[in-house]
């Protein structure tokens, strides 16, 4: 996190052990409303249509879950699918008998359109899609998946969690009506933090899975109403120093910049997949025509968590790419455990020479 980040949770967790928390959290309201306006603000949307929520899983699984699934109803994606949004199709796979469709990538790795809309069915439901799997670089063309979505009448989910604060993320170029993201990684805020993006007009479309007396009104005995906007989909216990911590995030990347980030983060990791590509043994696992700053790669004779631990004693920080992540890219790649290399802005020419010197010298071993 940066320090800003860090200063504004820290700050209110001392404020709530000064005051308490119902107090600290009166005290902070217009701090806490700022974040649905950063992100709003990032995302090209509207400050009623973000939830604020727990992580990106939980944001990803209220409008998965939200769904009235029938039975034949059928759920298309990607080969490039996170094991948790997977896992929850098959769940409702299994209790209410919907259908999974994958669609194939095309040639350079990334998901094909043109097959994809030959998937769609009259009983197609939903469209999910990983904006940026989490086991490599590559990015999913979001915005022609959109047009697609748009075309048929489809309720559009993007999963967004490695691809905010990374690239350009605008939910109305995209045409995605549900967007779920997390504010741990890219936009470098407070774990236990998430949030949910619903697009004007498609409020409707899912329901809540939980309500509290935060997301509808007891408003008589035997009735309830449900808040106008995407509040509906948040409950009323929350993280509120990770909220401002959030909203502190968003704004620092608002002033760095989404252009700037985008293309200094796309150019370390180019750099260092070609220096990582010229160590002998090391394979790069990348694919797709566009990439990102998620850098996967493997060598011939030492372990993935071998490399990770010789790395982490030269304080580097990676983590361990397995196969039951994205089970479908990987067995279709015959991927093995690879080692995940994220850069980001604030990392430097000399750190990725470093780190490709620090690989040579562990597998070399």
């Amino acid at each position: 996190m940066p320090r800003p980040v860090l200063a504004a949770v820290t700050e209110h967790l001392e404020r709530e052990a000064v005051i308490g928390g119902y107090e600290a959290a009166a005290e902070a309201r217009e701090r806490t409303q700022d974040t649905y306006d950063a992100l709003a603000t990032l995302l090209r949307t509207r400050p009623d249509h973000i939830a604020l929520m727990e992580n990106a899983t939980k944001a990803w699984g209220t409008v998965f879950y939200g769904m009235d699934w029938r039975s034949g109803d059928r759920v298309l994606t990607a080969q490039a699918s996170y094991a948790s949004n997977y896992l929850a199709m098959l769940q409702l796979r299994e209790r209410h008998g919907i259908e999974i469709d994958v669609a194939p990538n095309d040639a350079a790795g990334q998901v094909d359109v043109d097959a994809l809309e030959r998937l769609i069915t009259p009983r197609t439901r939903l469209l999910c899609l990983t904006h940026i799997p989490t086991n490599s670089g590559l990015v999913n063309p979001a915005a022609a998946v959109g047009n697609v979505a748009k075309r048929h009448g489809i309720p559009y989910l993007l999963d967004a969690c490695q691809s905010v604060g990374q690239i350009d993320v605008d939910m109305e170029a995209i045409g995605c009506d549900f967007l779920s993201g997390t504010g741990r990684k890219y936009l470098r805020g407070p774990r236990g933090t998430g949030f949910l993006a619903v697009r004007p007009g498609s409020l409707e479309m899912i329901q809540p899975p939980v309500l509290d007396l935060h997301a509808a009104r007891w408003a008589a005995v035997d009735n309830y109403e449900m808040q106008p906007d995407a509040r509906r989909f948040e409950t009323w216990e929350g993280y509120v120093a990770g909220k401002i911590g959030l909203g502190v995030a968003v704004r620092y990347t608002l002033d760095i910049g989404m252009s700037d980030i985008q293309s200094r983060t796309a150019g370390l990791a180019a750099s260092l997949r070609t220096s990582l590509g010229d160590l002998a043994g090391v394979r790069v696992h990348d694919i797709g025509e566009r990439k990102g700053g998620i850098v996967t790669f493997s060598h011939a004779s030492t372990a993935a968590t071998d490399i990770q631990r010789g790395l982490t004693t030269r304080g580097m920080n990676t983590n361990i790419a397995d196969p039951d992540w994205a089970r479908l890219d990987a067995e279709r790649r015959q991927l093995p455990s690879m080692v995940r290399a994220s850069v980001h802005y604030y990392n430097t020419e000399e750190e990725v020479d470093r780190f490709t010197r620090a690989v040579a010298e562990i597998t070399s071993t």
